[in-house]
């Protein structure tokens, strides 16, 4: 019997070997795989192994296989990425069905898992991620797309494609598309720096145009809820995921590449960043950091005024709280929001997960206690099956009334 995973679903692996078959519909593709180390990059070139390179410490690709020995996977590599690209010598061939990937291991049942379909004209997905939770091993089931070839990728893994180009990637890599007529920022950095997100970023710029605010700045900040309820939503890559949509949304709001990041939870407040150029995984690096409890959204709120206040910014806030139950402190909520009112900040809660969120949608509800900078989105129980253009429609859809006033 064969259980099919979900985008973002994860199971745990047993000990030994892991073999992923890759197989697809529409394309020919070739099959390769990434050695990543706690940072999210390769610890050099070899870690990219591939038909020319089909070996590196126990992981070994043949045809559309990838086997993965467990045991002799080193402790410094954190992650192996199970990657399909179209054949380089079908040009202008991209993907629109994903490719499908069969996870086999003795001794237990098998796995299979099919990305939703593509319409960005991708030439890479990964597929799935084997990722070490203590001393075991789990597979996650990824299907990330990228417009931007095999050289994309490796970039942003961290492979030199200056050097490796020409020896490592399949063919010959598709020209980038020029910026959209209009387009709110230059995404070249984008571009170069994460080029997994340029489909993502030239969305949210689109939605930003069509609020009229293509022109505006701001400065973007994402508070997360480090509740217990929110473990699965971890575990499950959605906050990461959420993360980079925003990251994305950020490259056209503020071109300094970098998203502060508060942690909501029961003790005081942890801010990191996530930035263009270490996005890959850093969700998951930071929350391991951060206790798990009751979700302390006021001094989350406080700790990011007081950030954005010693900054010396002069364009507006844009501050977006990840929600995913109802704030115990209800009446700090209320007042940091009436007395944030004046000071050039916009907060969007966002909801997500599986819990009430019946406070933060009701906000506005009565007009004698309305909040002009305060706005609710509903972002469903997975904020990752929501379109991209829909998605961002509901993140600007306030925020751009609020700018324009």
């Amino acid at each position: 019997m064969t259980t099919s995973l979900l985008k973002g679903q994860n199971a745990a692996l047993l000990a030994g070997r892991v073999t992923f078959t890759v197989a697809a519909a529409t394309a020919t593709v070739d099959v390769s795989a990434l050695l990543l180390g706690a940072n999210g990059k390769v610890r050099s070139d070899d870690d990219l192994v591939f038909y020319n390179h089909p070996a590196q410490d126990g992981v070994r690709v043949s045809d559309h296989t990838v086997t993965a020995d467990l045991d002799r996977i080193p402790s410094d590599v954190d992650t192996v990425v199970v990657v399909a690209s179209v054949d380089p010598l079908q040009p202008g061939s991209v993907f629109t069905t994903a490719p499908r990937v069969s996870i086999t291991q003795t001794g237990t049942a098998g796995m299979a898992f099919t990305a939703p379909d593509f319409s960005a004209r991708e030439t890479v997905v990964v597929l799935a991620e084997l990722y070490r939770r203590g001393e075991a091993w789990k597979v996650r089931a990824v299907g990330q797309g990228y417009a931007s070839g095999l050289a994309g990728l490796a970039t942003d893994y961290g492979v030199d494609i200056d050097d490796a180009a020409t020896s490592t990637s399949p063919g010959p890599v598709p020209a980038q598309p020029g910026p959209v007529a209009g387009e709110a920022v230059s995404l070249s950095k984008v571009q170069r720096q994460a080029p997994a997100l340029l489909e993502p970023a030239r969305q949210a710029g689109q939605a930003l145009m069509s609020r009229g605010i293509a022109d505006r700045r701001a400065a973007v900040y994402l508070i997360l809820d480090h509740d217990y309820h929110m473990e699965e939503m971890y575990e499950s890559f959605a906050v990461q995921a959420f993360a980079e949509r925003v990251l994305a949304l950020s490259a056209n709001l503020d071109d300094d590449g970098t998203v502060p990041v508060i942690f909501s939870s029961g003790r005081e407040p942890f801010l990191e960043e996530i930035r263009l150029d270490n996005y890959r995984g850093r969700i998951g690096q930071l929350h391991t950091q951060v206790d798990w409890g009751w979700g302390n959204v006021a001094d989350a709120m406080r700790r990011t005024v007081t950030h954005y206040q010693e900054s010396g910014a002069t364009d507006p806030a844009f501050v977006i709280v990840q929600v995913g139950d109802e704030p115990w402190d209800k009446a700090e909520v209320r007042s940091l929001l009436q007395n944030t009112a004046t000071l050039g900040v916009f907060w969007l809660f966002v909801g997500f997960g599986r819990g009430k969120l019946a406070f933060y949608k009701n906000l506005n509800a009565s007009t004698s206690a309305s909040f002009t900078n305060v706005a609710f989105y509903d972002a469903s129980k997975n904020p990752g099956s929501v379109p991209g253009d829909r998605f961002y429609t509901g993140l600007l859809e306030a925020f751009g009334a609020w700018m324009k006033r």
